[in-house]
């Protein structure tokens, strides 16, 4: 009962943070504008996250879990040779259709996005919906994670012309690549 009111109060927290981060940027969104907007004492905030990187980590890695929810309920049925593109094109229009994700990839943030993307929750969160059918090792599957999301905070960050130039160099750079290291490494 306690642990549930305790995640209950960091979800509480983390929401607040949201809005914040929306409305004034990441960066510029201190915590006593969170513990504030939280409705709760800084000593209360602090107790719950112990440093702005712990909140942002907190942060990214409840949205990348549920990215990563909905990328793995969008490829159900797609076909194996596709996962991979079709995962990594949601992956970006998801972040991308959510204002409060695309605040953490414009000029000035992508900094803290391309940092705290490296993080392991995320990396596993991304990489189970992106790879879990590829057959990779578990090393293997932390290594082209990782790299699929740099990929992707790199296309968030700087992104093409359009989605479908997107998809086309995921299609040609990325897709190839992926299947060769799962045929390698089940075989």
């Amino acid at each position: 009962m306690k642990e549930e009111r305790s995640a209950a109060a960091a979800e509480r927290i983390l929401d607040a943070a949201e809005q914040l981060f929306l409305d004034r940027g990441i960066e510029a969104t201190g915590m006593a504008d969170i513990a504030r907007a939280a409705g709760c004492s800084r000593a209360t905030l602090y107790r719950y996250f112990d440093s702005r990187r712990a909140l942002h980590l907190a942060f990214v890695h409840r949205e990348a879990r549920r990215v990563g929810e909905e990328v793995a309920r969008g490829i159900e049925g797609v076909a194996p040779d596709a996962v991979l593109v079709e995962a990594m094109t949601r992956a970006i229009a998801l972040v991308r259709a959510r204002p409060t994700l695309a605040a953490w990839f414009r000029l000035g943030e992508a900094g803290i996005a391309a940092e705290i993307a490296q993080s392991s929750e995320v990396i596993e969160a991304l990489g189970v919906a992106f790879l879990g059918r590829a057959g990779l090792a578990s090393d293997d599957l932390r290594m082209v994670a990782r790299w699929i999301v740099r990929i992707i905070v790199s296309l968030l960050t700087v992104p093409e012309g359009s989605p479908d130039e997107e998809r086309a160099l995921i299609e040609r750079f990325v897709a190839p690549v992926v299947p060769a290291q799962a045929i390698r490494n089940t075989g």
